[in-house]
């Protein structure tokens, strides 16, 4: 049976993000809150937990994975950045992204893409993650918490209770997120390219959301 925190998202109370940061370094999968839709998360380093969420998420090696950051320089540590980059980070961030940018050596090789070495960052505007990545003092290993054969990523924590139990290790309950994923954009080579529009706005990349 998976454990099941109920966590405020605005002042997260600091004694159960304790615990469950001690549940990501311990090996566990967690289902968790997020600016957009819920994720799952793991530590960074853990092949064993990754391929629970291969297996659960039903992806292939191709599949992008998230290092989701606390911070920009949390974000330069496993990710090439040139100074326009970063500036265009730096005016939309935190929010409701995922950026795909080059990696550096700090990642491990069984996240990249495996031809293009390519990985997805992202900070979000989420109080109750950011409390998770400053305790963890690393960035938390991601997918969106979409089932296989379904359009729709879960939002709700006790719909995600009733239907991931004995799944996940740990499942944070901090309320109904939207059904929408993040905006995904390709900082690639000095091309800007969204990827997919969701939540947040793809205007400042170039793309009318219309």
């Amino acid at each position: 049976m998976s454990q099941y925190f109920q966590i405020h998202p605005d002042n997260p109370q600091a004694r159960l993000i304790r615990q469950a940061v001690e549940v990501v370094r311990d090996g566990g999968v967690i289902a968790y809150p997020t600016d957009s839709a819920y994720a799952l998360g793991c530590h960074l380093g853990d092949k064993n937990a990754l391929e629970r969420i291969r297996r659960l998420r039903q992806l292939d090696d191709k599949h992008n994975f998230t290092l989701v950051c606390r911070d920009l320089s949390e974000l330069g540590t496993y990710a090439k950045v040139d100074n326009a980059t970063f500036r265009l980070l730096k005016n939309n961030t935190p929010g409701p992204y995922t950026f795909i940018l080059h990696a550096t050596t700090e990642v491990p090789r069984r996240l990249l893409h495996p031809k293009r070495r390519t990985i997805g960052l992202r900070i979000p505007d989420h109080q109750l993650t950011l409390a998770l990545l400053e305790a963890l003092g690393e960035p938390l290993m991601s997918v969106t918490l979409q089932l296989p054969g379904e359009s729709l990523p879960l939002t709700d924590p006790e719909d995600i209770r009733e239907r991931l139990d004995k799944q996940v290790d740990l499942i944070i309950d901090g309320g109904a997120c939207t059904v929408e994923p993040t905006t995904v954009v390709a900082l690639l080579d000095g091309e800007i390219e969204v990827r997919r529009i969701g939540r947040g706005d793809p205007e400042p990349f170039g793309v009318s959301r219309e």
